[in-house]
């Protein structure tokens, strides 16, 4: 990913106030738990998925409970915040969750990061999900 790309990462982030992780009312519109299956074709599948609203992406990890604080700095870069589901375990079940507008590219590049991130901290990327506001009837 060059320079630019990064730019206009962040610069969409920053389009994208007006949804929190923690908004009621989030349902789950897309989830990619099989790696078989491209990211492209759970979002096109998706007819709850709004392609230009944004979202909420959660990636599903574990990780061992001695790594979580280097975990959460490294993904904190990338505007990422650290959520513990069960983090007495061995090992630790995690979501690594921010808000974004989602489209494959970003998805298969973020998913493949994860795994990357998993691998080297010794743990493992079960997969991501992603929740959009309930439309209203």
């Amino acid at each position: 990913m060059g320079l630019l790309d990064r730019l206009l990462d962040l610069v969409k982030k920053r389009e994208t106030p007006g949804l929190s992780a923690g908004a009621p009312g989030l349902k789950i519109v897309a989830e990619a738990f099989d790696p078989v299956v491209a990211d492209s074709a759970v979002l096109a599948g998706s007819p709850a998925w709004v392609s230009t609203a944004p979202a909420v992406l959660r990636h599903h990890l574990l990780l061992p409970p001695d790594r979580l604080a280097e975990a959460a700095a490294i993904l904190a870069q990338d505007g990422y915040e650290l959520r513990e589901q069960s983090p007495s375990a061995d090992p630790a079940r995690v979501l690594a969750v921010r808000v974004q507008v989602l489209d494959a590219l970003h998805c298969a590049q973020e998913r493949s990061r994860m795994a990357g991130l998993a691998q080297r901290l010794g743990g493992d990327a079960l997969g991501w999900d992603a929740l959009q506001p309930e439309a209203p009837a």
